[in-house]
């Protein structure tokens, strides 16, 4: 008969389940055994006791008032004593009478319930002042005494019988918790018994077979495809198995195919790979080529086979050792390309490492190696070059006209040559205004080639931020005042001295100065000044004026960007990116945030000067 896993768990787990029953109802009926012996215990025995004792106090209570009163003692507090003890102890009788449990307690009972109403009847003519001191001992002694005497008698009685039946039970209790303890020990022992003898058996049928099946997909993983699962059983671990031995064969029948294809496919991207015009080389993880275009092997010896950082070329290392050590594409961080020169000619390229991360382990940094990427940049270079060289030769070839032209104007504005009627004086205003405008494009344009040519020179030394601020705002207050715009500073006390080119820092100032005076209305506010931020001083420019957009505030530091919606007489776009070459050259960092209607606020961070370590030239963008 076949029998499988789930028949013989089934069965198992059945017989574990009659045990785990059985302990249950065996646990219940123990539990409802000790409960009701406590039951007795406490509700039955343990008050009678209780009421027991509280007649005995009650009657020594009204003994000592009599007592008393034999004294002198008369007052009416007494009387009211007597009475209150005298309800607790016909309460405590009553509740004696209905806790009747044990044979001869009732016998008992009734005769304390006889004897207190004879008791009670002697006590008001005891306590009764009116009658003469020797009539009452007598009456005391005689009568009353022997009946107290009686009742308390029989009450302890009662109380010793409850408290003997109480040892009784208490005992009895305990030998029925010792039996239980043993019954259930015994059953626990049968199921931990049973359980081991399933655990047994769950391991024959199931663990067994599956740790064979883990062993064979282990030689498969290492790449064993011969490998054969040997079973006998009949069940689903079985069927599975043969499965399994099946799944094997096609496996090897596979392999075998896609391995001659495998070889096919791989010396095609070979070859195709080699004539690819840009230089890429794929090396391993110790930085040795694998693979490589022709043009990597002619321009910069990238053969298969050779070690990458033995080449003449101590940047190829440090890209590789970036790449590995961050699992990140690396470049070079200066000048971000590098020269090379093939047949006596110049050649620019952009180096870039990218790692080679393991599909499997992705989180354990071990990968196929690298792929070494060189762009050839040189066609882009050369067009830099021209367009920097149109632009000085552009620049410089309309700064004589347009000086001339300026010279003109002035002239004519002045009357030199002529006295101007309104209108002819309204369109040289006009045409001043444009000049002045043109020439802010033209000095732009030239620093920005000066700084993108790298003969742009710094020349920092510690400063105070104040004066900086200051000096700055000289030369607009009469346009401010012009403008109608009131022009504030706001420097903090104590402020280190930074380390800056003060002509530097007075343009970029400048610059931010005049875009807030241009972009504020009337009865507006600018304010300039400076604070302490760490190791370095903030200097801001904040304005009142229109503000700007929150989708164009990425821009704002790029070439010839001019936010939607400005005067054409506003600028080319390129002084805030002189401001971020500037500030960026001297170590620090420039940054904005504006609010539509509400005003921008623009600032950047310049070092203090016990950072610096040396002084001298500083050359923008960190070329010598």
């Amino acid at each position: 008969m076949k029998i499988g896993i789930r028949q013989k768990l089934l069965f198992g787990l059945s017989g574990m389940l009659v045990i785990v029953a059985a302990i249950s109802f065996v646990t219940i009926g123990q539990i409802d055994m000790l409960g009701k012996s406590l039951a007795i215990v406490l509700k039955e025995n343990y008050q009678s006791v209780v009421a027991s004792q509280d007649m005995k106090d009650a009657l020594d209570t009204i003994n000592s008032a009599e007592l008393n009163s034999f004294l002198g003692n008369h007052d009416k507090d007494m009387q009211i004593v007597v009475n209150a003890h005298k309800s607790k102890f016909i309460n405590a009788l009553d509740r004696e009478l209905h806790l009747i449990t044990l044979p001869g307690e009732q016998e008992r009972a009734d005769r304390i319930q006889l004897l207190s109403k004879e008791y009670f009847s002697i006590l008001p003519r005891v306590m009764d002042t009116s009658m003469s001191e020797p009539v009452r001992r007598t009456l005391y002694v005689t009568k009353q005494v022997p009946v107290f005497s009686e009742i308390k008698k029989v009450a302890q009685e009662i109380l010793d019988m409850n408290q003997a039946n109480m040892i009784t039970e208490k005992y009895a209790t305990q030998n029925l918790a010792i039996s239980a303890r043993w019954r259930m020990l015994s059953v626990s022992l049968a199921s931990v018994l049973f359980a081991i003898l399933l655990s047994y058996q769950i391991h024959r049928w199931v663990f067994h077979p599956l740790r064979r099946l883990i062993e064979t997909t282990e030689e498969i993983r290492r790449g064993n495809l011969e490998v054969v699962l040997q079973t006998a059983a009949n069940d689903e671990v079985g069927q599975l198995s043969r499965s399994f031995n099946a799944m094997l064969i096609a496996l090897r029948q596979n392999r075998n195919s896609d391995m001659a294809n495998l070889i096919r496919s791989r010396k095609l991207t070979e070859d195709v790979f080699r004539v690819l015009p840009v230089p890429v080389a794929v090396l391993d993880s110790e930085g040795e080529v694998r693979v490589s275009t022709e043009t990597a092997v002619q321009l910069f010896g990238l053969k298969p086979g050779v070690s990458a950082k033995e080449l003449p070329f101590p940047w190829i290392s440090g890209l590789l050792d970036k790449s590995f050590a961050t699992r990140q594409p690396a470049s070079l961080d200066e000048k971000g390309y590098v020269q090379q020169f093939v047949s006596n000619k110049e050649y620019f390229f952009q180096p870039e490492a990218v790692p080679i991360i393991s599909a499997s382990e992705p989180e354990s940094g071990d990968g196929g190696g690298t792929i070494l990427i060189m762009t050839d940049m040189t066609q882009m270079h050369e067009q830099q070059e021209m367009k920097q060289g149109m632009l000085s030769t552009v620049s410089h070839q309309l700064k004589t006209p347009l000086t001339s032209l300026r010279m003109s104007i002035h002239l004519l504005l002045d009357e030199e040559v002529g006295a101007l009627n309104t209108q002819q004086t309204e369109l040289m205003v006009g045409a001043r205004e444009d000049c002045e405008r043109l020439v802010e494009m033209l000095d732009d344009l030239l620093d920005l080639n000066r700084i993108e040519s790298g003969k742009a020179y710094l020349e920092p030394r510690p400063v105070q931020p104040s004066l900086l601020v200051r000096e700055s705002m000289e030369p607009f207050l009469s346009e401010a005042k012009d403008r109608n715009v009131t022009i504030t500073e706001a420097i903090a006390d104590d402020l280190p001295d930074v380390f800056a080119d003060p002509t530097g820092i007075r343009h970029v100032f400048a610059n931010l100065l005049s875009n807030a005076l241009r972009f504020t209305s009337p009865g507006g506010t600018v304010r300039a000044g400076a604070e302490k931020e760490g190791e370095f001083v903030r200097f801001f420019v904040e304005d009142t004026g229109s503000g700007i957009a929150s989708e164009h505030m990425a821009h704002l530091f790029e070439q010839f960007f001019r936010a939607p919606g400005q005067d054409i007489r506003s600028g080319a776009g390129l002084g805030l990116s002189i401001v971020k070459e500037l500030v960026e050259a001297q170590g620090g960092m420039v940054s904005s945030q504006s609010q539509p209607g509400k005003g921008s606020l623009f600032s950047f961070t310049l070092p203090a000067h016990k950072q610096q370590v040396s002084s001298g030239k500083l050359l923008i963008n960190g070329r010598a």
